[in-house]
């Protein structure tokens, strides 16, 4: 006679943990529940469990499912085989992606007194199934207890040594190897190709013609790391609270947590982390930069736990982000901050946010949706948001040809004139931005993307080559 199988959940059947996940939904949503976390978790892990599944609700068709797993288990009911999902994740949780799969024939999991994990699971899976044996699939030390128990083992994403643990105690039907990670995954958990932006730290000096400075180039290095840092423990906290979001995006599903390819609590350990490193390091730049990075990161909590889900809100706090950094850098630099810089910036990275949110909007559009997720606005909007983006480009191109007739420019450069052609190659960029933006291309950061563009390159060389020979012609 076949056994039934007897299916793990957190870990095995989903590439996550349904009690991190229910924990980060309800610090989002409730964020003043989180401080009764330790409060439940005294009473016991199933009381917590009862607590967390009552305060969050979670879209089952949107979790990161092992995929060749569940083929494999189709293949199994198909073949007369009776499934069971046994789990220590809440009952109601259970249920709810039970009911989605339609796959199981039954259902074990945790109610508000017993945590159905170890050798709890082992001492009712032995009860249930005393006639019959069972075979478990599992994915962690935890299942040793019902492996021991079980006729045989079916292991999944085991790390190593786990599958030689699990043969000593049974046999082993199948195994489902752990998905590779590397370092590339972990370069996009902190998405380090995202500290491209925190060069604009450096604008303030190049603005100021300062190039010889280099005790001010090593203190803006410093100020980069620093800012990078945060920014990436920013990064994580915002992947943590958007996993339902990024999973209903057609791209941000791939994301490291999103996708469960990176466990959650990875990056909750993380994060803290890369703060309290960057933090320290801006301290050591000076007190200026420390202030301005805490606005910048009292900024980003805002925009995570709030601002990002208003409509217009949310671009133009993207904008100040933006902004943010070349102020740091001025303060970093020890410079005065100039009008012009901080005119020039805010309506560039306005139209920046802009393109950014167009993109987004078009795309979900082209996917069928009429509202985006998380966010406060209608695939409909995405003409008014082009618009609104358009020309808050122009307005920047436009202050800076009344900066380029400015006195600060007779002072810094030899023939202001020559330095006039700067302009079109503003004009062209920006109009490119949109053009790219406007045919679908526009798949990462606007700034990310400028840098990967070769048209976008052209014309910041170009720009950047007026420039240089208005300084010394």
């Amino acid at each position: 006679m076949t056994q039934p199988l007897v299916v793990d959940l957190d870990g095995t059947l989903i590439h996550t943990d349904m009690l991190h996940e229910s924990a980060l939904k309800v610090l989002r949503e409730q964020p003043w529940a989180t401080l009764l976390i330790p409060v439940w978790l005294v009473r016991g892990k199933a009381v917590l469990k009862q607590h967390l599944a009552d305060r969050s609700r979670f879209d089952p068709g949107s979790l990161p499912y092992n995929e060749e797993l569940l083929t494999w288990l189709r293949q199994q009911k198909n073949a007369g085989r009776k499934l069971i999902l046994c789990t220590a994740s809440h009952q109601s949780i259970a249920h709810a992606i039970a009911d989605h799969l339609q796959l199981f024939d039954e259902v074990m999991a945790s109610d508000g007194t017993t945590n159905l994990s170890g050798l709890n699971k082992a001492d009712a899976l032995t009860a249930r199934f005393a006639e019959t044996g069972f075979v478990y699939v599992g994915n962690c030390d935890k299942d040793l207890p019902v492996w021991t128990v079980a006729h045989s083992a079916v292991v999944v994403n085991g790390v190593d040594g786990l599958s030689d643990k699990a043969r000593a105690v049974c046999d082993i039907e199948h195994e489902f190897p752990l998905r590779p990670r590397g370092l590339l995954a972990w370069l996009h958990v902190i998405r380090a190709h995202q500290w491209l932006k925190n060069f604009l730290l450096f604008i303030p000096l190049i603005a100021a013609h300062k190039f010889g400075d280099l005790s001010t180039w090593f203190t803006l290095m410093l100020a980069f790391v620093a800012f990078s840092l945060c920014a990436s423990a920013v990064y994580i906290t915002n992947d943590l609270l958007d996993l339902e979001s990024d999973r209903l995006h057609p791209r941000k599903r791939f994301r490291p947590f999103a996708s469960g390819l990176i466990p959650a609590w990875q990056g909750v350990l993380l994060m803290p982390v890369l703060l309290a490193v960057g933090l320290a390091t801006a301290f050591w730049v000076n007190v200026a930069f420390l202030q301005w990075l805490l606005v910048y990161l009292a900024l980003t909590c805002a925009y995570s736990f709030g601002l990002k889900r208003l409509m217009l809100v949310d671009c133009l706090t993207l904008a100040m982000l933006y902004t943010l950094r070349i102020i740091a850098g001025t303060a970093a630099a020890s410079l005065d901050l100039s009008f012009w810089l901080l005119a020039e910036s805010v309506f560039l990275f306005l139209s920046l946010a802009f393109v950014k949110r167009y993109a987004e909007l078009a795309l979900q559009s082209q996917n069928g949706e009429n509202r985006a997720h998380g966010r406060g606005y209608y695939t409909s909007d995405a003409p008014l948001i082009q618009t609104l983006g358009v020309t808050s480009g122009y307005v920047a191109v436009m202050v800076l040809a009344l900066y380029l007739n400015s006195e600060e420019v007779l002072e810094l450069y030899r023939n202001p004139t020559l330095v006039w052609a700067a302009i079109p190659f503003m004009l062209f960029w920006v109009s490119w931005m949109w053009m790219q933006a406007s045919r679908g291309n526009m798949h990462d950061d606007p700034l990310v993307f400028a840098v990967k563009d070769k048209a976008s390159l052209l014309a910041g060389l170009g720009f950047a080559v007026v420039l240089v020979i208005g300084s010394v012609a």
